[in-house]
């Protein structure tokens, strides 16, 4: 009888297994199982045998014809793996190793004859997933009503989050639990130009978070083309997340027909926060570069007018004299100046000829067209044409200049959310930059989005984000898109999307200040994705407009480090450059492109340490910053070759700095360093401290 129920035992388990779908990564550290309970298909995540995702469903809720949620058959599955290593054409290492196994599992719904995929990507590092709908069975066009991807924690963890949002992610962090983000979800709204929040428990990915037993977690999503950004929406009683989709002006999420692919939906996960910094896993789940020729793309350090505007010390419009303008018919030559244009001939080459002095790539200068006198928050169609510049911008004469100096000018277009006016004109603008040799843009989607009543981050945006990446491609041109949607990883297939903004950057510093801790966290959240052009590097703490810059300047030379971009501005005045020309060095020999990065310290929000070898050099540069506390840093420089000599020159905060108080307090020291060095350094709240470590010969 024993040996009965033993055999029935053993084939109940066997039934019950070939019913789960397990896939674990290379090491055996994540475990993610598939299963269909009741025929809805789940999913687990686990790490080193402990859960991280407790069974979560899968699913779309569609408009018409029955939702793909449930009445699911397994049809069969397939396996794969992979272990590659491919080389960015810019990026924080010389070369990335690309290495997982597969689990592809094939459902129908044998109801409406209908075919889902689901593919399960796993890292030693987290995993991807994502849906996908082959031409095969009864589905070809449909409209996804809602996307019901969940994420059930296993735990009340601590989380780093910002509002839920379909238009921007400019928002400071908070700290709190999970069962918090309701109470605290009023005071993390802070206003906008344009936002739309949905929940009071809704939070944007990346979303970090971190478990009571030291486990780091973060949600994002990967490969995001031809439909809406997401964000996730907290069941606070049971602590399980579901995706929650931008939707279009008529409350759909996505038009789609078969066969295609949704973006991957990440997780990493890891008992060290340094390894958060370090993945790769969303740059690898996106396709490789669709460009032949990159010899065009190279990383950019740059100056610009800029922060004297931001600052308000200078405007970006000509005049005051006219409360509208229509393009074509507003004569700007019998306009009266107001004084205060930025963007003229005079100022321009000041710029120029420092950006020459100190080996700068480029000068970005905005406002050097016509109709910024009512350019946002009118709704206004026709805006800009982005061809013609202010009576006080030589285009011609300025770019001969530059480059006679051998310094390019970078394109401003600021599109003021009006992107059927930007599509009308994109082109002729490329065409023009083509003309003077201009090969970087920086674009900006400031304001409600025109067609009127769709989001920064729903599907037709997101289309012509990308859109604009390609065709920019056409003329090998570089952009730099500010307030567009979050980056997921696609300047690997697309390397001349070299920067966005799509978080709270610097500008706010001038706009009431960001808190201590706001540096220390955007790489494990906003930088998952990609490369922020954060504008780092302001030496004068206090603006023209009143405002204070909350760090200190060795603060602000660590985020050339800390702060990963290809496209990095020293972003104030030359004349607080020229005040502070020991420091300003930093910025001068600092690298922009990488051979290789170790993350050595790290802790989000409070701390982050990061060293870095310059592309194709022997030079190291390291960056610290700190957070709300100070930081105290026991650094071991053994990543430096053993037996050779090296000038280590190293920036630090005074003992008295402070970055309400004393900002500009700073030592900087010179020594021989080697392998076996160790250096006690120490971050004030709020700062930093930077190292350039040269070969002696």
């Amino acid at each position: 009888m024993r040996n009965l129920i033993l055999s029935v035992c053993l084939v109940l388990f066997a039934a019950l297994d070939a019913m789960a779908q397990q896939v674990s990564s290379p090491n055996g550290d994540v475990k993610v199982t598939f299963n269909l309970d009741n025929s809805t298909p789940t999913y687990t995540v686990a790490f080193r045998g402990k859960a991280v995702v407790k069974p979560s469903r899968l699913g779309l809720a569609l408009a018409k014809g029955g939702d793909l949620l449930d009445g699911f058959t397994l049809l069969g599955e397939e396996r794969g793996a992979a272990d590659e290593t491919w080389t960015p054409v810019w990026g924080e290492n010389r070369t990335i190793r690309n290495h997982y196994n597969e689990l592809l599992v094939r459902l129908e719904q044998k109801s409406t004859q209908r075919r889902l995929n689901i593919r399960f990507r796993v890292y030693d590092d987290g995993m991807g997933l994502r849906y996908e709908f082959p031409q095969e069975g009864k589905l070809n066009y449909f409209v996804v009503s809602d996307e019901r991807t969940e994420f059930a924690m296993d735990g009340d963890h601590t989380a780093w989050w910002i509002p839920g949002d379909y238009d921007t992610q400019e928002y400071e962090y908070t700290q709190s639990k999970l069962s918090e983000v309701r109470q605290r979800m009023k005071e993390a709204i802070t206003n906008n130009m344009s936002q739309t929040t949905f929940s009071p428990t809704g939070v944007q990915t990346s979303l970090m978070m971190k478990t009571d037993n030291g486990l780091y977690i973060n949600l994002h999503e990967a490969a995001l083309v031809n439909y809406p950004a997401m964000n996730l929406n907290l069941d606070d009683s049971k602590m399980v997340f579901t995706s929650w989709l931008t939707p279009d002006a008529k409350g759909a999420k996505a038009y789609l027909h078969t066969p295609c692919v949704t973006p991957w939906r990440t997780m990493l996960v890891t008992d060290d926060a340094r390894k958060v910094l370090a993945s790769n896993l969303i740059l690898n789940l996106n396709e490789p570069c669709k460009y032949t020729d990159t010899s065009w793309i190279r990383p950019v350090k740059y100056v610009g007018v800029w922060w004297e505007m931001i600052s308000g010390k200078s405007d970006w419009a000509y005049t005051q004299q006219f409360p509208s303008v229509i393009l074509g018919e507003t004569d700007y030559t019998k306009a009266q100046p107001s004084g205060r244009h930025a963007a003229n001939n005079a100022n321009v080459r000041r710029y120029i000829d420092f950006a020459a002095e100190h080996g700068f790539d480029q000068v970005l200068v905005e406002g050097w067209n016509i109709g910024w006198e009512d350019w946002a928050g009118n709704l206004k169609e026709r805006v800009f044409d982005f061809q013609t510049p202010y009576p006080d911008f030589d285009i011609k004469a300025l770019n001969e200049y530059a480059h006679a100096k051998n310094v390019r000018l970078m394109m401003h277009h600021e599109t003021s959310s009006s992107v059927m006016n930007y599509e009308r004109y994109m082109d002729r603008a490329y065409k023009l930059m083509t003309l003077y040799g201009y090969n970087a843009v920086k674009s900006g989607y400031v304001g409600d989005i025109i067609p009127r009543g769709e989001h920064h981050y729903g599907q037709v945006m997101v289309n012509h984000y990308l859109e604009a990446v390609k065709r920019a491609a056409d003329y090998k041109i570089m952009v730099n898109a500010h307030e567009a949607v979050r980056p997921t990883g696609l300047c690997r297939t697309y390397p001349n999307l070299i920067g966005n903004e799509s978080a709270r950057g610097t500008e706010y510093q001038a706009f009431g200040g960001s808190k201590p801790g706001h540096t220390a966290i955007l790489p494990f959240t906003r930088l998952q994705g990609g490369p922020m052009d954060y504008t780092p590097g302001i030496f004068e703490m206090d603006c023209a407009n009143g405002s204070h810059v909350n760090s200190t300047i060795c603060g602000q030379l660590a985020l050339y480090v800390t702060m990963y971009s290809p496209l990095q501005m020293a972003a104030d005045f030359p004349e607080n450059y020229l005040k502070h020309p020991d420091a300003f060095q930093f910025i001068k020999d600092v690298a922009v492109d990488w051979d290789r990065t170790l993350y050595l310290e790290a802790e989000p929000m409070a701390y982050i340490t990061a060293a870095r070898k310059a592309k194709s050099s022997d030079k190291w540069f390291v960056g610290c910053v700190a957070g709300n506390t100070p930081h105290k840093s026991q650094l071991s420089l053994s990543f430096l070759d053993k037996g050779r000599k090296y000038e280590a020159t190293i920036y630090t905060d005074a003992p008295n700095a402070n970055y309400r108080s004393n900002p500009k307090a700073y030592r900087i020291e010179r020594r021989t360093v080697t392998s076996s060095t160790r250096l006690t350094l120490t971050a004030v709240a709020g700062g930093g401290y930077a190292i350039s470590i040269v070969p002696k010969q």
